[in-house]
């Protein structure tokens, strides 16, 4: 059964570790993120963006799917299907279809906006029952075309979008999505300390995950970071572990490869790369 972020990301926060999000594009990542989580005994966060949920042919068959998986591979930890940067209309969209989580991304507007579009979405997903993520300070970088600058968040607009009751927060604090470039200057955790003193400690959400040093990844949960998204590395380790396989001409039939076993190395390169971010986040046996 699904399950909202509100108790998951509490419990995270107060015990000092942090829940990953994997964002999934396909069955296979899907899968083996859900026994990755099982094997570690972690809670876990599905994240599904709005490109990604249109590719695997809509919401409700992201929904069908994964409560499928669930039931047929006897997943028990807590398990949250959310939905990653969404717009207005494609969080009412998920809130409809079953997601038991959503993220309204408001960033680009101006704050009044935000509010008031984050404001409705708040009440409309609580009365589901649904948690909702809002977003102050635009994440910088691309991921499946939702563009931020990169912004550091205000922190008194930060407590505007809290003081709404949203259940978790992102706040930018120079973290971005994709691959860092070499000249980044690194998170800033004087913003991040007072995003959370003026939020009166609600759960703290880090996107951008790829990349990240160890050591920061430690110090930002210290700080309130109760969730962690992590997307771009898994497409690098997929992609490679795939690459690998073809050139090694392994399975090669008359008629090319059988796309299950095609797809085998990257599923276990997802696995190993969960598992290893779940340990660093401190999830593991925390279900």
């Amino acid at each position: 059964m699904l399950v909202s972020l509100t108790e998951m990301c509490q419990k995270a926060k107060a015990g000092k570790y942090a829940v990953g999000q994997f964002n999934i594009n396909n069955l296979e990542w899907t899968k083996a993120i859900l026994l990755t989580a099982q094997e570690c005994n972690s809670p876990v966060i599905l994240g599904v963006s709005e490109g990604a949920g249109k590719y695997m042919c809509g919401f409700k068959t992201v929904v069908g799917m994964v409560n499928g998986m669930l039931e047929e591979l006897g997943i028990t930890v807590p398990v949250a299907l959310h939905l990653d940067h969404g717009t207005y209309e494609g969080t009412k969209k998920c809130i409809e279809a079953g997601f038991s989580s959503v993220m309204f991304d408001g960033s680009h507007y101006p704050i009044e906006e935000n509010i008031a579009k984050t404001k409705e979405l708040v009440e409309l997903a609580h009365s589901k029952g649904i948690s909702i993520e809002a977003e102050v300070g635009a994440i910088g970088g691309e991921e499946d075309g939702v563009v931020g600058g990169g912004e550091v968040a205000d922190p008194n607009e930060c407590k505007m979008i809290a003081d709404l009751g949203v259940d978790i927060l992102a706040a930018g604090i120079g973290n971005i999505h994709g691959v860092y470039p070499e000249n980044w200057t690194g998170l800033n955790f004087d913003v991040l300390a007072k995003v959370q003193e003026a939020t009166n400690g609600i759960p703290l959400v880090l996107h951008g995950g790829t990349g990240i040093p160890d050591d920061m990844i430690k110090t930002a949960i210290s700080l309130g970071v109760a969730k962690i998204n992590v997307n771009t590395e898994c497409q690098l380790v997929f992609a490679e572990a795939t690459r690998q396989y073809i050139e090694a001409g392994k399975d090669k039939q008359g008629k090319g490869f059988d796309p299950r076993k095609l797809l085998a190395p990257g599923f276990d390169a997802i696995k190993a790369k969960v598992k290893e971010k779940m340990e660093l986040f401190g999830s593991v046996n925390k279900a």
